[in-house]
């Protein structure tokens, strides 16, 4: 095997380290995500400075770059919680975070890149702990869900924010209670609508009652003022009035054959 020319040699080497070099001294941020820098020789974390951005970056080759996501992301907590009067509920709750992008340095500083187990979790778990402490299984099976869901949220911002984490918002998305206890429930609430149901019809029906009853004074009141009203001249003349009619009509044959009670004439015939 010939041997390198010795030219060739240091330029061998030097184009090596040459590229361990630029390995070293540069790196990429992608979409969504933000560095912080460690400076080695000059006092570790940047806490005050921004967080390198997305895109191309050159650092000394002795520094490092620890890469954090700061979009928003999600993360599912399946718990075991005790209600107001301690049976057991399961909780299913997922948080939507992301860290705040200002204070990246400080977190990763204080907390470091296992910062969900370390803050974020726990936070999340004592506040469902406290909020459904407050509440009964029925309440917290039925009308309670988004009350509740909102508690939790604000307790549990109230912990992270502190802790250079930007909470967005908390999700119940399932209440599981033990089974006996979900069926009595369920019989108790069918039992309240029905309730309501039998509640309604008395309701409607007395109202209905009532309508009848108005209507019926309303007509007797109008037969009284009618009864009052009605002469022997007035019965006279309607009576007048039907015989004319009657005598009119093609289909019927009238024959006078003197007179009738109260002087109306007295009438016989019928249709062809």
């Amino acid at each position: 095997m010939e041997k390198l020319p010795k030219i060739g040699l240091p330029i061998f080497i030097a184009i090596i380290l040459l590229i361990l070099f630029v390995s070293k001294a540069t790196i990429t941020i992608d979409s969504g995500e933000a560095g912080v820098l460690y400076k080695t020789f000059e006092g570790g974390v940047v806490t005050d400075e921004p967080p390198l951005g997305e895109g191309f970056h050159i650092i000394a080759p002795w520094n490092k770059v620890f890469v954090y996501e700061v979009r928003q992301q999600e993360i599912f907590e399946p718990m075991q919680v005790l209600s107001s009067n301690g049976l057991e509920i399961k909780l299913e709750a997922s948080a939507w975070y992301q860290p705040i992008y200002g204070k990246l340095g400080a977190l990763h500083q204080q907390k470091g890149q296992n910062y969900l187990s370390r803050v974020l979790q726990p936070a999340i778990r004592s506040a469902a702990r406290s909020v459904v402490g407050r509440y009964t299984p029925e309440q917290l099976y039925s009308s309670k869900r988004d009350i509740i869901q909102e508690e939790i949220f604000i307790e549990t911002k109230k912990i992270v924010e502190s802790q250079y984490i930007q909470l967005n918002s908390i999700l119940v998305r399932d209440v599981t209670l033990p089974p006996t206890i979900k069926q009595a429930i369920e019989r108790k609430l069918k039992q309240e609508q029905e309730s309501l149901e039998y509640e309604f019809r008395l309701i409607t029906a007395s109202k209905e009652a009532e309508k009848q009853i108005i209507e019926a004074e309303g007509k007797a009141k109008a037969n009284r003022i009618l009864s009052a009203s009605l002469t022997d001249k007035i019965l006279k003349d309607k009576g007048i009035e039907a015989t004319l009619k009657l005598a009119q009509s093609p289909n019927t044959k009238v024959v006078i054959v003197g007179s009738g009670k109260d002087g109306l004439p007295l009438i016989l015939g019928g249709s062809n």
